[in-house]
């Protein structure tokens, strides 16, 4: 790279003065800062660290310079993601004026964004060779400034936008790799350290990188960081720090890479030991708890990790129905149950498990027991389970026994606390989850007999009828529908003639129809 000469004007100082020479009735100076700012030359302006005389509206936010060399904690790990940031950033700001024609922005951004991409170069290298590629855009740029020819305008606004596809690609693998080779060094601290204290900060470390999104999850997975975790969770010297690995499992197994490590290493035969080990600490069978709900989300495509689970179903369902009866607080029985409602969904021979171990009775008194479920999110769960099981002939008669259907009605009643839209979510899937269960068992007799004096018909038409009751959600409306159509197959003389003109008589969509147009007012 060229250095200006101390003797003599330098490059940039000459395209100054030759552009003040041929100014007439212009303010030398005004002149002179916008000649530094666009026409300079790429290669000094670099040595010059990019810093333009004027600060437009966009610079103040693009400078973010840090000082200081890299070292492997959580604050520079972040700080490399903001950096990152910026420069996207700048690359989004790019495409938007290159649209736009502008120019002679199109040309100053793409000064900065040089800047801040040379920096990062010079910390972690570049083998694509983004900088040259900037460069690029800051020449064309140029040349397009004060120039009106429509033909050369359209064909460097082609040639521009292509580079700057290949410099926003580039950087990106850039930007990865700068971060796999930093959660390398993590990974090597947990498997090579001896202290427990750097091994938790490196955990530390890990998990709040999975915060930042499922891309960081899966290089984390990539570079062997749920091998590393399991080890940990092996070695009975390290077994303070159990919970703490296995959260940070749970996090990075939110994507396909992190389960395909998690069955490499025989992670859910660990699973099974901590969880069935009642001499573990609570929090770390918690952990282990979250890591199956994890794994066994409904919401991942590939289910090939589910074979090993199935050898290990029996001991893991066993253990997680007994931290759901023995939680200490909200979220153990949180964790607990979302793990087991997630299982209830692949494989049947798992609520067959459930009932045989009396999972009805100690569910329905676990919702009795504030200090276990305290929020929508742990019913939901509940009724999910319920749900499930209610599929089974011999689920009803425990039913019955434990006074489900009375938890079930109060279910539907469940209203959010808050004006959080994902508390109004959980409510609505409590809602409709207890009417989709009361459906199921409503095909005997004696639970529909139950619900019917138990006043379920008249909450169910209300539901059906004041969309303000079910938080105007279809899916709730349409459980209800099918509840009450349920309840008066068996129970016909329970609902009156106008109620079953509009909500029983007439085909299921048109009765959904007219519900879902209903105005409060109505009622």
């Amino acid at each position: 790279m060229k250095v200006c000469s101390n003797t003599g004007p330098p490059s940039w100082r000459k395209a100054s003065i030759y552009g003040v020479m041929h100014a007439i009735q212009v303010d030398s100076v005004q002149r002179w800062m916008e000649d530094l700012r666009h026409m300079t030359e790429v290669e000094c302006m670099c040595v010059l660290q990019s810093k333009p005389i004027g600060v437009d509206e966009d610079a103040a936010q693009g400078e973010f310079i840090v000082t200081g060399s890299v070292h492997i904690t959580r604050d520079n790990l972040q700080a490399l993601l903001k950096r990152a940031l910026v420069v996207s950033t700048e690359l989004g700001k790019m495409f938007q004026r290159l649209e736009k024609g502008q120019w002679q922005r199109v040309h100053s951004t793409a000064v900065r964004a040089n800047c801040h991409v040379r920096s990062l170069v010079h910390e972690y290298g570049d083998k694509i060779n983004n900088s040259k590629l900037c460069l690029l855009i800051i020449l064309y740029g140029s040349r397009c400034l004060n120039n009106e020819d429509e033909y050369f305008l359209k064909f460097m606004k082609e040639a521009i936008h292509k580079i700057l596809t290949d410099v926003s690609d580039s950087f990106s693998q850039m930007i990865d790799m700068a971060l796999a080779n930093e959660i390398q060094v993590l990974i090597r601290q947990i498997e090579t350290s001896d202290s427990v204290y750097t091994i938790g900060s490196a955990i530390s470390n890990l998990l709040s990188l999975t915060e930042d999104g499922p891309q960081l999850c899966s290089i984390i997975a990539k570079e062997g960081g749920v091998v590393a975790l399991f080890k940990i969770c092996r070695q009975d010297c390290f077994s303070s720090l159990y919970a703490h690995a296995l959260r940070t499992v749970a996090s990075i197994c939110c994507v396909e890479e992190g389960i395909n490590q998690l069955e490499k290493v025989d992670g859910i035969l660990c699973l099974a030991d901590i969880l069935t080990d009642e001499a573990c600490a609570e929090a770390a069978r918690a952990e282990a708890a979250a890591v199956v709900a994890q794994i066994t989300s409904p919401h991942h495509s590939s289910t090939q990790h589910l074979v090993s689970f199935l050898e290990s179903m029996q001991d893991i369902v066993t253990a997680l129905i007994k931290l759901c009866e023995s939680a200490s607080c909200g979220e153990v029985f949180l964790l607990a149950s979302a793990a087991l409602a997630n299982i209830t969904f692949f494989d049947s021979m798992a609520c067959e498990m459930l009932l045989q171990l009396n999972a009805i009775h100690i569910l329905l008194q676990a919702c009795r027991d504030r200090q276990r479920v305290d929020t929508p999110y742990s019913k939901d769960q509940v009724v999910t389970i319920m749900a499930n099981l209610s599929v089974l002939e011999q689920a009803v008669s425990e039913v019955l026994q434990e006074k489900g259907v009375e938890r079930l009605l109060l279910l539907l009643d469940e209203k959010p606390s808050s004006s959080s839209l994902s508390e109004v979510a959980a409510c609505e899937r409590v809602q409709q989850k207890a009417a989709v269960t009361l459906a199921r068992l409503s095909r005997d007799p004696d639970v529909a007999q139950t619900a019917v004096q138990l006043h379920a018909i008249p909450r169910l038409i209300e539901l059906c009828r004041s969309p303000a009751e079910r938080n105007n959600s279809d899916s709730v409306l349409v459980a209800c529908l099918a509840a009450l159509r349920r309840l008066a197959a068996g129970c016909p003389d329970s609902i009156e003639a106008s109620d079953h003109q509009q909500l029983i008589r007439p085909r299921l969509v048109d009765s959904f129809l007219l519900c879902s147009n209903m105005e409060e007012s109505f009622v």
